[in-house]
């Protein structure tokens, strides 16, 4: 059973690159008793691709979910902006 829920999605867009991303992660557990890192990523509207990491302990997905994390970071990406009217 996972301890918490982990859940992740940002964004990196940048107008003059014509650049629209995003990504998105999440901890959970599957049939089996394992816990699995699922991750999304592509440009923003679109499928875009999956992966799906097994682990057998919640530490492990834990370890990736967060170098991925700050991998993302350093690479721009961020919170969904606002949509303020």
């Amino acid at each position: 059973m996972i301890s918490q829920p982990y859940q992740l999605y940002v964004e990196r867009s940048d107008v003059t690159k014509n650049m629209a991303r995003y990504y998105a992660m999440s901890i959970e557990p599957n049939l089996f008793g394992d816990v699995s890192l699922l991750r999304r990523w592509g440009r923003i509207g679109t499928k875009g691709q999956m992966r799906i990491h097994h682990f057998g302990r919640e530490e492990e997905a834990v370890r990736l979910f967060l170098n991925l994390l700050l991998q993302k970071r350093k690479r721009g990406y961020g919170p969904r902006p606002s949509m303020s009217m």
